[in-house]
């Protein structure tokens, strides 16, 4: 133990009994991969698509969420088009909203072309909301 430390008395129980700090077991828990889905979900739920007011949750723009036991989250994600004026951002904003989810690790986008992405992807709330159903 260092000067510092025993001068403010960091590893006494009592009066002259001194521990190892690292003899003691701390538990930390650990989420569950599976608890992360639904803040995930919610939180891509807040990324919308600049030129349809429907969130890309929604739209069926997420093919997949693949979550890991450690946290770290890889989604396969498309557009509504290839030449989607957006096509760089989108995956920046999806990162980064992923990513403020508490427990959340390392987030990797990646866009992916196939399937291509039709009107059967999307949500029968998104459905309603642009007058389709």
């Amino acid at each position: 133990m260092n000067r510092l430390a025993r001068f403010a008395g960091f590893g006494k129980h009592e009066e002259g009994e001194e521990t190892a700090v690292l003899d003691q077991d701390v538990a930390v828990e650990q989420m569950d991969a599976e608890e992360l889905r639904e803040p995930i979900i919610a939180a891509l739920r807040n990324v919308h698509d600049p030129e349809i007011p429907i969130n890309i949750y929604d739209l069926g723009l997420i093919y997949r969420i693949g979550i890991a036991p450690n946290g770290d989250v890889a989604i396969d994600m498309t557009l509504t088009a290839p030449a989607c004026p957006v096509a760089g951002m989108m995956p920046i904003m999806v990162r980064n909203a992923v990513a403020s989810v508490e427990g959340v690790g390392d987030v990797r986008v990646e866009l992916v072309w196939n399937p291509p992405w039709s009107q059967s992807n999307m949500s029968d709330e998104a459905l309603l909301q642009l007058g389709l159903m």
